[in-house]
């Protein structure tokens, strides 16, 4: 089984993807490093290297957790399994 995500830890509500061209309709594989478990669901969206997939349907005004720290608010609705990138969350710095 090849992963195309990885999560810190099960309450994260997102991944990081860890493969190059991951497409809007695949299926993908996401390994939680703590609980070394797995998830598996669709991705809606293309989504590059580096970037992160939603695990859980998000509305805006929800805080995104990874790495069980708080990254940032929810400025537009994302749905599991869609990209979750700057226009879509921002900073809750400034």
């Amino acid at each position: 089984m090849s992963i195309d995500f990885v999560v810190h830890e099960e309450a994260d509500g997102v991944g990081v993807v860890v493969v190059e061209g991951l497409k809007a309709g695949t299926q993908c594989t996401g390994w939680i490093m703590q609980e070394d478990k797995t998830v598996t669901f669709t991705v809606l969206d293309d989504i590059p290297i580096g970037h992160k997939v939603a695990l859980k349907d998000f509305a805006v005004g929800d805080t995104v957790i990874k790495y069980n720290t708080d990254i940032g608010r929810v400025v537009a609705p994302i749905k599991k399994g869609g990209h979750l990138h700057v226009h879509n969350v921002k900073t809750k710095r400034w």
